[in-house]
């Protein structure tokens, strides 16, 4: 089978397409074909090393396909169709994984769609409905508003009643944030601008700020809050927060910080697979929309990577095999 494999961490050009042998399934594992993998922001910290995991690797977490052999004990079926998110290995014709890691995809959803969304979507809802319970009245800023998850932060936080802000770089990207439901959108702005900007809009600060971006941004999302707000780091793509003295957090109105995981929120299966189910359903009746950005050929992960860290997407990432 063809597959992509990282044989030491570097930049793209280190995600490199080979021949290797198909696996086989073991006691409570499935083998699966895939038709879609999605590429999101952590398969580059496992190919750049920011996440450290043995070597060669295949990088990739989050694909949909079919079942085309079930080892005893695994509970789904030959033909039986399946997505997951959080088991290594996708960038593959094939992959084996624990079937406790797979999730059923309904009829209703196509492989696509479900590798545009099941990874991000997971995240998304975690964040939205446990790390900050979002409802009417909550003034909610998602950074990178255009992106995978900041899309479906978007789309969360609407549905949920709330007064959205979006940021994105471009005009482009701002349409995007606009189309997601976002009442509000801005330009990436410096710390105390941020603040004017959200105060003149809304006449408070933000109830949460949802900063996928990291570096860049930090400051800025800080700077949003209103006071007691919390911020919600989600995501590196400028690379890592510095660090920062503690006692900010209370001379700039008593703020919260956490750092949440997916791992964290779907540590069982019966969490994944509600949580899933979820997702699933919004996908199913619309109330989810995905934006593919590009699909590109399994072959082609490198490339993937290059679009991805230019920051120039709006949307998901797909590779198709």
């Amino acid at each position: 089978m063809r597959a992509t494999l990282v044989e030491q961490p570097g930049g793209p050009e280190v995600l490199v397409a080979r021949e290797v042998a198909t696996p086989a399934p073991g006691p409570g594992e499935i083998l699966v074909r895939h038709e879609a993998v999605g590429v999101n922001f952590i398969d580059v910290y496992y190919r750049d090393g920011t996440y450290p995991a043995p070597l060669p690797l295949v990088p990739g977490q989050e694909a949909a396909g079919t079942v085309v052999e079930a080892g005893p004990g695994a509970g789904f079926a030959t033909g039986d169709r399946v997505a997951y998110a959080t088991a290594l290995g996708a960038y593959a014709e094939y992959a084996v994984l624990p079937a406790a890691k797979a999730v059923p995809v309904p009829p209703e959803v196509s492989s696509r769609a479900a590798a545009a969304v099941l990874l991000q979507g997971l995240a998304a809802h975690y964040l939205s409905h446990t790390t900050h319970p979002i409802g009417a009245g909550d003034t909610v800023l998602v950074h990178a508003g255009a992106g995978g998850l900041g899309g479906l932060l978007v789309q969360f936080a609407a549905a949920r009643g709330a007064t959205v802000l979006a940021t994105a770089s471009t005009e482009a990207k701002r349409e995007t944030a606009r189309e997601h439901g976002a009442d509000f959108v801005l330009p990436y702005l410096e710390p105390e601008r941020m603040r004017r900007q959200i105060e003149e809009l809304t006449g408070g600060g933000a109830t949460v700020v949802y900063d996928s971006v990291g570096a860049d941004t930090f400051e800025s999302s800080l700077h949003a809050l209103a006071p007691r707000g919390l911020l919600v780091l989600c995501g590196l793509s400028s690379g890592k927060v510095p660090p920062f003295d503690l006692e900010r957090l209370r001379a700039l109105g008593s703020l919260k910080v956490t750092r949440p995981s997916l791992a964290d929120h779907v540590r069982d299966r019966q969490a994944l697979t509600d949580s899933a189910a979820a997702v699933l359903a919004h996908l199913a009746d619309g109330r989810l929309r995905p934006r593919i950005h590009a699909e590109l050929p399994l072959d082609e992960a490198a490339k993937a990577h290059e679009l991805l860290e230019s920051r120039a997407t709006t949307g998901k990432l797909l590779l198709l095999s």
